[in-house]
């Protein structure tokens, strides 16, 4: 899996926007973190995306690969499915825009957005995102979980 995961760093250095964390180097430990601390997975890789493209190469690159992937957003996956060990971690956190159109009454999330900042959003507008209550929850998870 070391191999794998060195594959899919090589293949997406040269066009990645986002950070590439391996273990060993600085802020790898911090990123690995998921809110269920009983969880503890050591990714090879963790593709922090800073927007769409990155999220697109870094699932191709995985796929090409056929290394183990997890797809993080909030992290708050009571089960652990935001990490695996030895894989790619593709990793939302740094994708947290929300659009709000108080006109039509709806608002464009990205795929890193926690409850939290929908909240702040929409209600500005006086619209209200119907969902959980732990501001940290990440949206895309808890919408296609």
């Amino acid at each position: 899996m070391v191999e794998a995961s060195e594959e899919v760093y090589s293949s997406l250095q040269r066009r990645f926007k986002g950070d590439l964390l391996r273990p060993g180097e600085s802020g790898y430990e911090d990123a690995r973190i998921i809110w269920n601390g009983m969880v503890a997975r050591r990714p090879g890789l963790i593709a922090r995306c800073a927007d769409v493209v990155d999220v697109q190469n870094a699932v191709r690159a995985g796929s090409e690969i056929g290394i183990l992937a997890a797809v993080r957003c909030g992290g708050h996956s009571l089960s652990g499915f935001s990490t695996c060990d030895g894989g790619i971690v593709i990793d939302l956190s740094r994708m947290r825009q929300v659009t709000v159109d108080p006109e039509a009454c709806h608002a464009m999330i990205a795929g890193g957005c926690l409850l939290g900042s929908i909240d702040t959003a929409t209600q500005k507008a006086g619209l209200v995102f119907p969902s959980g209550v732990v501001s940290h929850t990440g949206a895309s998870g808890l919408i296609l979980g």
